[in-house]
């Protein structure tokens, strides 16, 4: 592992990021380019080295190369939703086909990046991520009410879901995307307020996010493609959460 000591802060609080990456002048590169903007930046080459560093002492966010040695980064990505929800997770990664940015997607990851990519679109990347996590962190009582829509449960100020009695396991983004649906339930909100709300104004990254959250969240709620959802697609438009179950 090689890293700065220096930290960009987000509040007052010092921001680092780890870099897994098995390339050693890509991951040189991040580290320099990060810490010179004023990040605490460290990197790993291997699944095992990235484990063992988020173990000892969890960053604020992970840049994730798949390609690594000793195993698939999807393994890191998943370890993180599991371990360190609130951590988000930007896959650095060669491979472009639309199959394996949506696995590393669905892996736990909230963003991905497509190498080669320019160093000031994946720093205000960074920057957008490290802001939401910092306003979560620091949403008002308000959020604290609950949203019933069906026989869904919203709780804004547990972060959970009841479906019924049985509880929902969403990830951050899965929770705060359904959240932002259940605030507007039975009216179409759309693709780009929901990128502003849920991920970012300054947003640039590809709206395939969006719907591959939106996958999860359906699976999640025991719903299989073609089947009525609660999460009604209005083409070319949004999404809708509906106020009542799907009839079977």
């Amino acid at each position: 592992m090689w890293g700065a000591r220096r930290g960009r802060t987000v509040g007052t609080v010092t921001s680092s990021v780890l870099v897994v990456e098995d390339d050693p002048l890509i991951a040189s590169s991040l580290v320099r380019a990060l810490s010179s903007r004023g990040y605490e930046a460290d990197a790993v080459d291997t699944v095992a080295g990235a484990r063992a560093s988020v173990e000892s002492t969890a960053p604020d966010l992970v840049l994730l190369d798949l390609g690594l040695p000793d195993g698939d980064g999807t393994e890191v990505a998943a370890h993180m939703a599991a371990h360190h929800p609130a951590v988000p997770v930007i896959v650095l990664t060669a491979r472009d086909s639309e199959v394996d940015v949506v696995i590393g997607l669905e892996a736990g990851a909230v963003d991905y990046m497509v190498k080669p990519f320019r160093l000031a679109e994946l720093v205000a990347r960074i920057e957008s991520h490290l802001r939401l996590r910092a306003a979560a962190s620091q949403a008002p009582d308000v959020a604290a009410r609950e949203l019933d829509v069906g026989d869904l449960t919203v709780d804004r100020g547990s972060r959970r879901v009841l479906l019924g009695d049985r509880e929902i396991a969403l990830r951050p983004k899965e929770f705060d995307l359904l959240e932002r649906l259940a605030v507007s339930a039975g009216l179409v909100v759309t693709r780009e307020q929901l990128i502003d709300d849920v991920w970012d104004e300054n947003w640039w990254g590809s709206t395939k996010t969006l719907d591959v959250h939106i996958n999860s969240i359906r699976r999640k709620l025991g719903e299989r493609p073609g089947q009525p959802s609660r999460i009604t697609t209005v083409r070319g438009v949004g999404y809708r959460l509906e106020t009542a179950p799907p009839s079977p």
